[in-house]
């Protein structure tokens, strides 16, 4: 079976991010290791399955370019939820930046938020 075990998101600062994805998103850190180059490879996932995110500190003036931006401001990224009110009553406790208020579709419950440095998301209670 295939699927995507990584999506790189290009960060400023590994700490700072490391932070905000384990703290305010209760993501876990998979992984932290320096590298023999002095950068690190650092995991972080949502859950125990799916797809996790490298967080990869920008380097060079293309990459900081991108901090934030990824996606040309559209969602870029969906965290689902089996809890959706939980979730995000403890996110704005967290400090995280809501842009919407939350909406119920027919596809699920659903708002929009920002991580640490814009870039956009989805947190979404699927229905049924």
């Amino acid at each position: 079976m295939r699927h995507i075990a990584l999506v790189t998101l290009v960060v400023d600062d590994y700490d700072e991010a490391i932070r905000f994805y384990t703290e305010a998103l209760g993501f876990r850190l998979a992984e932290d290791t320096t590298r023999p180059d002095g950068s690190r490879w650092v995991v972080v996932a949502a859950g125990d399955r799916g797809t996790a995110l490298l967080l990869a500190r920008a380097k060079g003036d293309e990459q900081r370019a991108r901090v934030g931006d990824q996606t040309g401001g559209r969602v870029g990224f969906f965290l689902h939820t089996d809890d959706f009110a939980r979730d995000h009553a403890r996110m704005l406790a967290a400090g995280v930046t809501f842009l919407e208020e939350p909406r119920h579709e027919s596809y699920g419950s659903v708002a929009v938020f920002q991580d640490l440095y814009g870039n956009r998301w989805d947190l979404l209670q699927p229905a049924g």
